[in-house]
């Protein structure tokens, strides 16, 4: 899976902001109803990247429901991360390339709890997806593939 990592809006976080933002990754990459060991490696590598103490990580991977990540994520105010967010929610919706409707629900209901509207939501989906065609299209040019 491949994320940003922009440190920046990371150091700007509080933990239990770290936490929720964590936490919606999380419910993301189990919108498919199961989260394998590969996401689960993945999530405890984020959390440490992000800061966040290994005793909270389980809280991280013990999913609940939608609501209480669109609860958790409320306070994320800043909209530069919340815009972040949705982005790094977008590009691992898109790493299987197959953006399932339980993903693209998610994904709405995340951003509009921290006060960004679909049509910007769908702004940040289609560069994203534009993002990956234009990767793919450098591989080819540059005979990476």
């Amino acid at each position: 899976m491949i994320m940003e990592h922009n440190m920046e809006y990371v150091a700007e976080m509080s933990e239990e902001q770290r936490i929720a933002f964590m936490k919606a990754l999380a419910r993301l990459a189990n919108a498919d109803g199961r989260l394998d060991e590969e996401e689960k490696e993945f999530i405890r590598e984020m959390a440490l990247i992000y800061g966040i103490p290994k005793e909270r990580v389980e809280e991280i991977l013990n999913i609940g429901s939608d609501e209480e990540i669109i609860e958790s994520v409320k306070v994320i105010s800043n909209r530069r991360i919340a815009l972040e967010l949705i982005k790094e929610m977008c590009m691992l919706a898109h790493a299987d390339n197959e953006l399932s409707e339980s993903e693209t629900l998610l994904i709405g209901k995340v951003g509009l709890a921290m006060g960004i509207d679909l049509e910007k939501i769908a702004q940040i989906s289609q560069w994203v997806i534009d993002r990956i065609i234009w990767l793919e299209e450098a591989k080819v040019i540059f005979e990476d593939a």
